[in-house]
C-alpha cells in the first residue's frame, strides 16, 4: 500500500482506530502508522482478526507504534469497556479518534425486524460509538489544546442516504444516525477545538460485502458505478487521514465525505 502523505504527518500523535483488524479499518490504521502516528487499535473480539489483514500491512517499525486491544462492541456496555481499556493505554491526550467498528449484523427483512434484531444493530453501530466517544471526550479535549486541535472521524455509509438494499433498513438507519450525530457533535465540540467529520464509503470490496452481497449483485453494482469498479479499503484510507489532519483539513468540520467512485453524487 502506498499512501501519498508525508511520513511525518502524524508524528507524535496518538490515534485510536476501532474495527481495525481488517477491511477499511485495517487500511486506515496502517496508513496512520505509516505517517508516524502511535495507534491504539481495536480489532474486535479477538486478536486473530488483525493477523489476516492489518499485521500483514506493517513493517517492524510500524508495529512498534501499534497497541492492539479487544472488546465486544455488540454487547451493552461495550463502548464503556473499550474506553476503559484505551484509557489505560493512553500516555497523554488523544489526538484522533476513528470510530470505524460496525456492520450490518445480517440482512433482516422489514417483516422480521424484532426487538432483538433492533438491539443488535443499534448496540453495535450507534450505542457503542456514542458511549466510546463520550467516555474519551476528556482525552480528546486535552488533545484539542494542542496546536491544530483534535479530530474525530466517524464511518457512515452510502446507505445512510440511499437507504441501502432489501434487508438493510436497520443498518442504513443506524448509519444515518451517525451522519447526523457527526454534524451535531461538530457544532457542540468546536469550542473545544475538536473537529468532527465522517467518511461515507460506497460499495467497498471487503469481507462486509463478501458476507452480505451476492457476486451477481456486486457485478451489477460495479457496472453501474461511473468509475466502473468497486472500491477498495485503500481507496478509503486517505479520506480518514485527510479529515484527521489539521494541516490538510483544519477548517473542515461537520462534513460527511462520500467515497464511492461516483456511485452517489449529492
Amino acid at each position: 500500500m502506498i499512501i501519498g502523505f508525508d511520513r511525518a504527518l502524524f508524528d507524535g500523535k496518538t490515534v485510536v482506530v476501532t474495527g481495525c483488524g481488517r477491511g477499511i479499518g485495517a487500511a486506515v490504521a496502517a496508513a496512520f502508522l505509516k505517517t508516524g502516528a502511535r495507534v491504539i487499535g481495536h480489532v474486535g473480539r479477538s486478536l486473530e482478526n488483525a493477523e489476516s489483514d492489518l499485521l500483514k500491512r506493517l513493517g517492524s517499525d510500524d508495529r512498534r507504534r501499534l497497541t492492539l486491544i479487544t472488546a465486544d462492541l455488540s454487547q451493552r456496555g461495550g463502548g464503556q469497556a473499550l474506553a476503559d481499556e484505551i484509557g489505560a493505554k493512553l500516555a497523554g491526550p488523544l489526538d484522533v479518534l476513528i470510530n470505524n467498528a460496525g456492520t450490518m449484523v445480517g440482512r433482516i427483512p422489514a417483516t422480521e425486524v424484532d426487538e432483538a434484531a433492533f438491539d443488535a444493530v443499534v448496540d453495535l453501530n450507534v450505542r457503542s460509538v456514542v458511549a466510546l466517544t463520550s467516555c474519551l471526550l476528556p482525552a480528546l479535549k486535552a488533545g484539542g489544546q494542542a496546536e491544530g486541535g483534535a479530530a474525530v472521524v466517524n464511518t457512515s455509509s452510502i446507505s445512510a442516504i440511499v437507504g441501502g438494499s432489501p434487508g438493510s433498513s436497520l443498518y442504513s438507519s443506524s448509519k444515518a444516525f451517525i451522519s447526523t450525530w457527526t454534524r451535531a457533535l461538530a457544532r457542540e465540540l468546536a469550542p473545544d477545538q475538536i473537529r468532527v467529520n465522517a467518511v461515507s464509503p460506497g460499495t467497498i470490496m471487503t469481507d462486509f460485502h463478501r458476507r452480505y452481497s451476492s457476486q451477481a449483485k456486486l457485478d451489477a453494482t460495479a457496472a453501474a458505478i461511473p468509475l466502473k469498479r468497486l472500491g477498495t479499503a485503500d481507496d478509503c484510507a486517505p479520506a480518514y487521514l485527510f479529515l484527521a489532519s489539521a494541516v490538510l483539513s483544519g477548517y473542515l468540520t461537520g462534513q460527511v465525505i462520500e467515497v464511492n467512485g461516483g456511485q452517489f453524487m449529492g
